[in-house]
């Protein structure tokens, strides 16, 4: 029988648990008992396997993942999850724009500035794809943002946007870049607001002069309309600057958007009329119209559009900012006996830091003396304060009560709970769904598409329409230009994804991707695991019977048995025994199987087998005598244990672990929603047949090893089911990592937030409803301005080339088609702001009512 060990890796180029998974088959392939457990966030690999220290180098180096430091052996009661020791922990690091992706790849998050439409987000995107070193990029109109995955250098990303006219600067801290964007979206709102007020001041008393005075272009009036001329010149070149100057440099790199359309209808309306003004004698008198009116009113009437925009748009990002301002300045250290304030950067894993009642706590830790209750609302949504004493862990943002505490900090900087997961939101809103991908192809062609279909319009009217034909044919020509900009079509998936998944933050629900919050809004099947699950993942021993020998003795075996364990079923075996002061015996030749339970040898040479009935049947033993009380423990949804001795069956144990006090409640809900519920576990038929039975539950796949459970998911999705998986986010991750949706329920492990694409931030199956109904809602309103969007333009571009005018006898007026384009992107904006008042029906509580809402300065 072969030894096994603990060791422990630090592997830099794991990221996910798609690379815990690789390295789980790898090693697996050279030992199949080995357990392999990762922690992406810390890149941290914990292996418990009989393969020796080089032979692990050797397969991880393989698989494509070598490890850069190994730790000793840890004995037999080390914690695999225990925190660095203070004198060897890392600097903190800043929130920072490049994350580890594995394999030399990083995440760089940039600001864009220039952007104006969906036209823009293409040409931006477009640029970076082409970087070499680039593997993907995501560009987003609503908050100006680009992410970049990849080995790509910054300053290449940054000239390769700057090379097709727009600007880039990398995001080093996430709340003042936050603080920047607010300042920066204030100014343009003002900066906007102004030019639109002069250009209607000019434009407004023009259109007035059509009716009280409006002299032909002949004579003393050619001086009035070049004066007029000379003033609508001045508002081009002065609010409506930008225009022409993103224009041109769209012109430069062989691209086009908005600018250039605007740029476009407004340039022609303009020339046209000052070639009226200059050669009037030689036109017609039907073809002596003037447009000055027209160019200025459609700048100041789209300035006035992006102004209202930028308004609508500043609360997208509410969810951030609250996070953002969660996370305290300064702290208040203990070193060499003294209290000192010092900046939040300055604090180090290992520092004490001391909080007074009614403080927000500045990062990570463990309670070292005192006792309180935290308010963890902002970050679990649960409204009741937590009890803290000694031992406890902690977490950063949230707000101490009326003790004093001093803890150990064991998390600072972006590593803290707070920091990861305001990294998740901001990353989430950033990122998009599959969805989005229409509005891409669209505006891809879009623009070109557009400027084609005016110069047709042009040679139409030229040719065959009415007269004034040049002056009909500079009107529609105009207009559609000016109807068609595709500003509402690149907002209208952005801006609903940021809101949402801000909202789902609020719920204490964590969307990894956009896609993974479309995914979950046509979920048909939903996977739970039962232990931690459904049930409180606390179990205790309610039954504990030894059929031969000494109660002691057996006991002791227990304890030896699961000293080293960190299984909650170990936890509740090793507690009783401690109680009844159980002295662990001295074992050899330790073994874990996965699935089934452990097995060693005493120092006498007794063979020991402690697990569950599968365990002890693979090894030969008969377990008759048994089979009766089992059958009944487990008929009261109790998990046995089963101790057997030298091929001998010595002792059972019946370990409980209480339901959910909201898990019935919560599947209700589900099922409600038309999702097919299935439980797949580890634990014994009867137990796992009993516990779905009182939640309601039909079908149930029970004695499951992780692999089985893969499998399963595997197998439903060839079926053609869209299947989520609810699991704890530790042994649970391969499936999660599987499923089209994983939800890690439970706190936000380090494991959760790397494998599951939704993370629940408290323990509670209605977070998956929450999740889902607002993902539902997130897509609907997706459509509905995706349909808005594009249906303005399909239908306002026919209208705007006379295609009403053998009806009506009038063309629409580029001044109306300017209002009715800011007005389509105000109106998508208003329609997405409408999810920030969503809440899902039956959600548990209202975060509204929570300090996460609360807008308090840190301590």
């Amino acid at each position: 029988m072969s030894t096994t060990t603990r060791l422990e890796r630090t592997v830099p180029g794991m990221s996910c648990q798609g690379c815990v998974k690789r390295m789980r088959e790898a090693i697996q392939a050279e030992d199949a008992e080995a357990e392999v457990t990762g922690t992406p966030a810390e890149h941290r690999l914990q292996v418990i396997s009989s393969l020796g220290d080089a032979e692990l180098d050797r397969v991880l180096a393989d698989a494509g993942y070598p490890a850069e430091t190994s730790s000793i052996e840890p004995t037999a009661n080390a914690e695999t999850n225990a925190e660095p020791a203070p004198d060897s922990a890392p600097e903190p690091a800043p929130t920072s724009t490049a994350a580890s992706a594995g394999d030399g790849a990083t995440t760089q998050r940039l600001s864009i500035t220039g952007m104006t439409c969906a036209g823009c987000v293409k040409s931006v995107q477009q640029a970076l794809e082409r970087t070499p070193g680039v593997e993907s990029a995501t560009v987003n109109l609503g908050n100006h943002t680009a992410q970049v995955r990849g080995s790509a250098d910054t300053q290449a990303l940054i000239d390769a946007v700057d090379a097709v006219g727009y600007g880039a600067e990398p995001i080093l801290d996430l709340r003042q870049a936050e603080q920047v964007r607010a300042e920066r979206d204030v100014e343009e709102y003002r900066r906007r607001l102004r030019g639109s007020v002069l250009s209607l001041a000019l434009a407004v008393p023009l259109m007035v002069s059509m009716f009280v005075y409006h002299p032909q272009p002949l004579g003393a009036g050619r001086w009035f309309w070049l004066t007029v001329g000379l003033l609508a010149l001045a508002v081009m070149a002065g609010p409506g600057r930008h225009f022409f100057r993103n224009a041109w440099k769209n012109l430069r790199h062989h691209q086009a958007n908005m600018d250039t359309l605007i740029a476009m209808g407004t340039g022609t309306a303009w020339l046209y009329s000052m070639a009226v003004v200059a050669f009037a004698e030689a036109l017609p008198e039907m073809a002596r119209g003037l447009y000055f009116e027209a160019s200025a009113m459609v700048i100041g009437l789209v300035l006035l559009g992006n102004a209202l925009e930028l308004k609508a748009k500043g609360r997208t990002s509410d969810a951030l900012r609250r996070l953002l301002d969660l996370q305290s300045r300064t702290a208040r250290v203990i070193r060499d006996g003294q209290e000192q304030e010092v900046e939040i950067d300055e604090v180090r894993e290992g520092d004490r830091l001391r909080v007074r009642p009614g403080e927000r706590l500045p990062v990570d830790g463990e309670v070292l003396e005192g006792e309180s209750h935290l308010d963890e609302s902002m970050l679990t949504g649960e409204p009741a304060p937590v009890a803290k004493a000694a031992g406890d862990e902690v977490s950063a943002g949230t707000v101490n009560g009326q003790g004093g505490l001093v803890y150990r900090a064991t998390r600072v900087g972006a590593d803290t709970r707070l920091g990861r997961i305001t990294e998740q939101v901001a990353r989430a809103q950033a990122s998009r769904p599959p969805i989005g991908r229409l509005a891409d192809t669209i505006s891809g062609i879009f623009v070109p598409s557009v400027m084609i279909i005016a110069v047709l319009t042009a040679l139409i009217w030229f040719n065959v329409g009415a007269e004034p034909r040049v002056l009909h044919m500079l009107v529609t020509a105009s207009t559609v230009l000016i109807i068609a900009c595709p500003c509402a079509l690149g907002l209208a998936t952005p801006i609903s994804t940021m809101i949402g998944v801000g909202k789902a933050a609020e719920h204490g629900v964590l969307v990894r991707s956009g896609e993974a919050l479309q995914t979950a809004s046509h979920l048909t099947t939903l996977v739970v695991d039962k232990t931690g699950t459904l049930t409180e993942g606390k179990p205790r021993l309610t039954e504990a019977e030894v059929l031969t020998g000494d109660e002691q003795e057996a006991l002791g075996w227990v304890a030896a048995l699961e000293r080293g364990s960190e299984h909650p079923l170990a936890t509740a075996l090793l507690a009783h025994a401690e109680a009844q002061n159980a002295e662990a015996a001295e074992i050899q030749d330790f073994t874990s199987v996965t699935g089934g339970g452990v097995r060693a040898r005493t120092a006498d040479g007794r063979t020991l087998l402690l697990g569950n009935a599968r365990l002890l049947e693979e090894a030969g033993i008969d377990l008759a005598s048994g089979q009766a009380r089992v059958e009944a423990l487990e008929g009261q949804a109790r998990t046995v244990v089963q101790l057997a001795v030298d091929g001998e069956l010595v002792a059972l144990f019946g370990v409980s672990d209480p339901l959910r006090a909201d898990a019935k409640a919560a599947v209700a809900r589900l099922r409600d929603e038309g999702l097919t519920l299935v439980m797949l576990t580890g634990d014994n038929a009867h137990t796992a047949r009993a516990i779905a039975d009182e939640v309601g539950i039909d079908e149930v796949r029970a004695g499951l090893l992780p692999e089985d459970k893969h499998a399963e998911i595997e197998r439903r999705q060839a079926n053609g089911e869209t299947v989520g998986m609810v699991g704890d986010g530790i042994n649970d991750a391969p499936a999660l990592a599987r499923a089209d949706v994983g939800f890690a329920i439970g706190q936000g492990t380090d494991v959760a937030i790397e494998s599951a694409g939704i993370t629940l931030m408290r323990d509670s199956l209605h977070g998956v409803a929450d999740a889902i109904a607002i993902s539902r809602a997130t897509l609907t309103n997706i459509k509905q301005n995706l349909v808005g969007a594009f249906g303005y333009n399909v239908l306002g571009i026919p209208i705007a080339a006379g295609a009403l005018y053998p009806l009506t006898g009038s063309l629409l007026s580029p001044v109306i088609a300017g209002a009715a384009m800011s007005a389509s992107s105000i109106t998508v904006v208003g329609n997405a702001s409408r999810l920030r008042w969503f809440r899902p029906q039956g959600a548990a509580y209202s975060p509204e009512s929570s300090s996460t809402t609360k807008q308090e300065s840190p301590a």
